[in-house]
């Protein structure tokens, strides 16, 4: 029996576990999350821990009355441009807090998942194995790669899982993703345009859960490459979207990233290579095709 605390439980990662392993016979689970329970109705019989991760106090509170073997970290600021104008914000939520959780899982034996990104590197040698010297280019990537060095030096067991552009929908449909954007300007004869210039392997937001679970599952320790294994061009996943839907795919522009003037810079090409998670964890993603139609089934 695994008793599972998971930070960020209202996120898109965070609802994606719980709807995993709500009803896993051999989990015992804790959502937490700053705010208040969005998933109250939809799973009351699930236990729930109001915890700001960016509290020493309450994460170790949390920690001493919950007892989790295993902590699951989707907890973060992750809008890459709001980091880069709010550093301060940006380094308490992804940094501090993660000290905060280290001590706190040191001290009661706790496993360790934390999440952590693509954009700990420069995107100048995409695909990226575990072993690839993070090399950020923004703001949001230094805070990443800051956190996963607090955590590689954690002296309880711990994993980080690495990711690639996650898209999904969330419960109260708060926000947007790549298929719900191109489907709804396309749907309103929009004209969007579309980067080709950079490369990821994009992930369904199940299938991150899915290898967040299979790490605690098999009390997995060191880096885990967790994504999506194609590597698409935003343009070429707008493409993708636009013939699973039958909608015009010439109101979509194909343009480089120079058009678009963003405050932090983006890694052109990153991507990984996920050989590791599918020997090891047993992880097999679905294609990009198989997870358009997944959304499109929760629409």
């Amino acid at each position: 029996m695994k008793t599972i605390l998971i930070t960020g439980s209202n996120g898109l990662l965070g609802q994606k576990l719980v709807d995993l392993l709500h009803a896993e016979p051999t989990v015992k689970l804790i959502a937490s999350s700053r705010g208040q329970n969005k998933l109250a109705q939809i799973y009351p019989q699930v236990a729930f821990a109001a915890m700001d991760v960016t509290n020493a106090g309450q994460v170790e509170q949390v920690i001493a009355e919950t007892q989790p073997t295993h902590l699951i970290h989707t907890a973060a600021m992750t809008n890459v441009d709001d980091c880069e104008s709010q550093r301060e914000e940006c380094w308490k939520q992804n940094v501090d807090a993660v000290e905060n959780l280290v001590k706190a899982c040191e001290k009661h034996g706790v496993h360790l998942i934390h999440v952590s990104t693509d954009f700990i590197f420069d995107g100048e040698n995409g695909p990226y194995s575990e072993e690839a010297e993070g090399k950020p280019v923004n703001f949001y990537g230094e805070s990443k790669l800051a956190a996963e060095e607090l955590v590689k030096r954690a002296a309880c067991k711990w994993a980080i899982l690495r990711t690639v552009l996650v898209f999904g929908i969330v419960h109260d449909y708060g926000r947007s993703n790549i298929v719900l954007w191109v489907k709804g300007s396309l749907e309103q004869g929009k004209q969007i345009k579309v980067v080709n210039d950079q490369l990821r392997t994009p992930t369904l937001a199940e299938d991150l859960a899915q290898g967040c679970w299979l790490a605690a599952k098999h009390d997995a320790q060191g880096i885990f490459n967790i994504s999506g294994e194609e590597l698409l061009t935003p343009h070429q996943m707008a493409v993708q979207v636009a013939e699973y839907f039958n909608l015009d795919q010439s109101l979509i522009e194909e343009v480089d990233g120079t058009l678009f003037t963003q405050p932090a810079k983006r890694p052109p090409r990153t991507g990984f290579d996920i050989t590791k998670a599918k020997t090891q964890l047993g992880y097999q993603p679905h294609t990009f095709k198989e997870s358009i139609a997944i959304v499109a089934g929760q629409i």
